[in-house]
């Protein structure tokens, strides 16, 4: 890129620098989004089909969740990338509606294209899209309806709903139930009265082996560990566990000493008080009424030893994280040395047992009183099925999470989007000059919802979207398309369909912010990659020698259409 200076060149970017402006720039820009939009598409709603992803070593990841297709496929465009954050915002936020969002930012771009081509400019779109989501989000916020940690069917329903389009849809009553059970564990109300629920306190752990409906909820946790010595016993019920930071093995000196021995009966005094105070270790523990020793650095042999005659069952080595884990499910304390000991500080629990699940020991200690930390353990055929089904299990909590905090629910099968296009076009005849147009754009943009999820049931769009409008304007909120028999339902919470409001609402914030952000670029500058030339073919540096018969992986194709 070069400026002219009386008949010199002058170079301002570096040769070979490529430069989009004006009309091409926003158009490219609009393409790449909407390819973005129109590859996750087909996966919304019950009907949706899932995608088959290959990364470049062929590992294989079967999904429809949209979050997960957009950050497995290797995306290079700048635009694209944007409509990628919009799936990991919208996940991060409140863990579903990731292809929703993206599928609302790709129609408001299509359609903010033909008001550019009509020479419309790009701040009066935006300017008007952010009115229009400010309305939506007030619309929403409206019609929605009060729920909270005591309404049971509004939480089934939505957990329900959110993983109805997912390969666990056999199974969602059973799953559902389980979401609901672990929130309301970890769920605790702070200082306001609020209710707060961490996901980070419920632990997801994965098995092949048996099935999906074999999945169950832990009040408890899970440790990957075995119990340290064979002649412990492997079953311990009403367990009084004790939870240590520390070793319990005799400290090494910091520095370098060296004894003076004269004599062998030193030697044996040496070793005899050694055992003694290994010994005081393990009398301390079993005076105090632990019958379970959880610990994270490492037990001394001898240690071990005098725990297995007290039939202790212990265990070494485990994660501080797990631990804490721990701590909140058995209400134990945790303890950085064995003089702070009481029977007060040990934790409780049903049952402790190490059973052998697919070849692998692990401990189970479960049946805890009041849990603040539970374990779902996910049971599949085969590792794709597990991975989907633990997708498809944290979108669920999260959903539970989301009306327990939020306490809002609207109807589903795209009633919210529908009722609040219906409300936008009115405020649109409020507004003046071309601003109108943007709204008017956007609530139309709204309707590609219900429309895609009548596509993707083989159904007529138009038809269905018809029909819908005309029960809306007769004042049903919740009217929405039920597509278990393919017909309009006045209000889709009848059938136990219902969404967080929240989730609607941070589709709506995402993906009007992506769209904003990719109007207002007129002009795109890409660098030059960095020169390969001292590279040979192989991509090894000379004298490598390559590796020889890794030429690609014969067979594989490269995968056309994969971006």
């Amino acid at each position: 890129m070069c400026a002219q200076l009386g008949g010199q060149p002058i170079f301002i970017m570096k040769e070979g620098t490529e430069r989009t402006r004006g009309k091409d720039a926003m158009q490219n820009n609009i393409a790449a989004a909407k390819v973005i939009a129109e590859a996750v598409r087909t996966s919304l709603g019950p009907r949706g089909m899932d995608k088959m992803l290959v990364d470049q070593f062929g590992d294989v990841v079967i999904t429809n969740d949209g979050a997960t297709i957009l950050k497995e496929i290797d995306v290079q465009h700048p635009a694209a990338k944007m409509m990628v954050e919009v799936a990991k915002t919208q996940d991060s936020e409140v863990g579903d509606g990731t292809t929703t969002s993206v599928i609302l930012a790709g129609e408001f771009l299509k359609r903010a294209e033909k008001l550019l081509e009509q020479k419309i400019h790009p701040t009066v779109i935006v300017e008007g899209f952010r009115k229009a989501s400010e309305k939506a989000i007030e619309i929403l916020e409206s019609i929605s309806v009060q729920s909270g940690i005591d309404d049971h069917k509004g939480l089934k329903n939505a957990a329900m709903t959110c993983m109805s389009s997912k390969i666990v849809s056999e199974s969602k009553e059973m799953l559902a139930e389980l979401c609901i059970d672990a929130i309301t564990a970890v769920a605790e109300q702070n200082e306001n009265g609020e209710w707060v629920a961490d996901i980070d306190k419920i632990q997801i752990q994965k098995k092949q082996g048996e099935m999906i409906d074999d999945t169950k909820l832990i009040k408890g946790i899970i440790l990957d560990k075995e119990v340290v010595s064979p002649g412990m016993p492997k079953t311990i019920k009403d367990a009084k566990v004790l939870l240590l930071q520390s070793a319990l093995e005799i400290e090494k000196t910091e520095f370098d000493s060296k004894l003076q021995i004269t004599s062998p009966d030193q030697i044996q005094a040496f070793l005899d008080e050694e055992e003694k105070m290994l010994k005081t270790m393990a009398d301390k523990i079993e005076a105090v009424g632990a019958n379970v020793v959880i610990c994270q650095k490492g037990i001394d042999d001898m240690v071990q030893h005098f725990l297995t005659k007290a039939g202790i069952m212990a265990v070494r080595r485990v994660k501080k994280s797990d631990l804490e884990k721990l701590a909140q499910a058995t209400g134990g304390k945790l303890l950085n040395g064995l003089d702070d000991i009481t029977p007060e500080s040990l934790g409780n629990a049903g049952l402790v047992e190490e059973r052998k699940i697919m070849g692998d020991s692990w401990l189970f200690i479960e049946e805890c009183t009041n849990p603040k930390s539970v374990v779902i353990l996910i049971r599949g055929g085969t590792e794709l099925v597990i991975d989907e089904v633990e997708r498809a299990i944290h979108d669920a909590l999260c959903v539970v999470r989301d009306v327990v905090e939020d306490q809002k629910l609207v109807g589903g099968g795209g009633a919210p989007e529908l009722e609040t296009a219906v409300q936008l076009r009115k405020y649109a005849s409020t507004l003046g000059g071309r601003e109108q147009l943007a709204v008017e754009v956007f609530a139309d943009s709204l309707d590609i919802i219900p429309k895609t999820l009548a596509e993707n049931a083989g159904l007529d769009q138009i038809d269905i979207l018809m029909k819908l409008r005309a029960a809306h304007q007769k004042g049903n909120v919740f009217a929405g398309f039920n597509l278990e028999n393919g017909e309009i339902q006045n209000n889709m919470t009848d059938v136990n369909v219902a969404e967080p409001t929240v989730v609607k609402i941070q589709a709506i914030k995402s993906a009007t912010e992506a769209c904003s952000m990719i109007l207002r670029i007129d002009d795109v500058i890409a660098g030059v990659k960095s020169s390969s030339a001292d590279m040979p073919p192989g991509g090894m540096p000379p004298g490598m020698g390559g590796m020889g018969g890794m030429g690609g992986m014969p067979g594989m194709g490269g995968y056309p259409g994969m971006m």
